[in-house]
């Protein structure tokens, strides 16, 4: 195929590129090339501000279209317009974000989150004023903006579209401070804090394998909405006990309840990548039937932590995430 990403130079975006390459697919990259610039030398590359200007792609055409990079449904309806007639097939990147309620029955068609005028056009201010290149800049409003987003998508490309929908993402080139968290900590050997029950779910979608779903779903250019949030049966316990396999030093997990982690002002989530009290840990339970049932495949938890343990080592000078040491060895002892 020959395929446009939209982006295609940082997390999920790169490993589709990798993905299609590998595969002997021709690329082109539309971005502004301030991330990864040197990356694939040999792939086409058009520079520019999505926001602003596609002229660029005027006049081209593709068998199929990977959005990666888009925050505002005023920039997904300017591509989604501008290549109606382009590409056979567009697929759009969400995020489960999309729903402000989840529970263990929600699915493609439960309901999504909504905004207000003024939030969405603060939205569209503050990308202008360049205040926000990425989703976590939009903060409440990012899931509405991205329901807002597919509908954008859908209302062009009708059944042609393809809505994907991932959970918490991971794997190499994971900037966030979520696995790399704790992968460093158990690098670091020692004793480690554990939050809540090991028992507790967690859901991960390696990065890759969305990639790989995006793809295969192009090269039948099959459309339709599809959550990815991740496998059943992964829980706390066993992604850290992963993670332990994955470190070449020995460690050791200190479980600390969550009444007891709460009452210590350690801030779910923000300080203990992945753990939730269980109030609210409802997200975790998203499945992704439908998109199983269309060929989605997980590849093993403890091969994406190994993978993203070997590329944390090349990443130097990376600013510590989550608690601090010192922080941690103080709640270890009581403190």
């Amino acid at each position: 195929m020959k395929i446009l990403i939209l982006g295609g130079t940082q997390f999920l975006g790169r490993h589709v590129a990798e993905a299609a390459l590998a595969a002997g697919h021709e690329l082109t990259l539309f971005n502004r090339g301030l991330h990864g610039a040197s990356l694939f030398p040999d792939v086409e590359q058009l520079k520019g501000d999505r926001t602003q200007d596609l002229t660029l792609l005027r006049g081209r055409r593709w068998d199929a279209v990977f959005d990666a990079s888009c925050y505002l449904p005023s920039a997904a309806r300017r591509s989604a317009e501008l290549l109606r007639d382009a590409t056979e097939h567009y697929g759009l990147i969400s995020t489960i974000s999309v729903f402000p309620e989840i529970s263990a029955a929600t699915d493609e068609d439960s309901p999504k989150a909504q905004l207000t005028g003024q939030q969405l056009e603060d939205a569209e201010q503050l990308s202008l004023s360049g205040g926000s290149r990425s989703g976590g800049g939009y903060g409440a409003a990012y899931g509405g903006l991205k329901a807002l987003c597919e509908q954008e998508v859908q209302a062009v490309f009708g059944e042609r579209a393809l809505i994907v929908r991932p959970g918490f993402i991971v794997g190499p080139y994971d900037y966030s401070p979520r696995l790399p968290y704790w992968l460093s900590r158990m690098a670091e050997g020692s004793r480690v804090l554990a939050p809540g029950r090991p028992e507790r779910s967690v859901r991960l979608i390696d990065a890759r394998d969305i990639g790989d779903f995006c793809l295969a779903m192009a090269l039948t250019r099959r459309g339709g909405v599809f959550n990815t949030s991740g496998p059943d049966g992964q829980t706390m316990g066993a992604l850290l006990h992963a993670c332990q396999q994955a470190s070449a030093k020995p460690s050791q997990l200190v479980w600390r309840s969550e009444a007891d982690l709460l009452a210590a002002g350690v801030q779910p989530f923000q300080d203990l990548p992945y753990w939730l009290p269980e109030a609210d840990n409802a997200m975790m339970d998203l499945r992704s039937r439908k998109a199983e049932a269309a060929g989605l495949h997980y590849r093993p938890l403890l091969q994406t932590l190994a993978d993203t343990a070997d590329w944390l080592k090349t990443q130097v000078g990376a600013a510590p995430q989550g608690l601090t040491r010192e922080r941690e060895i103080e709640l270890l002892e009581g403190k």
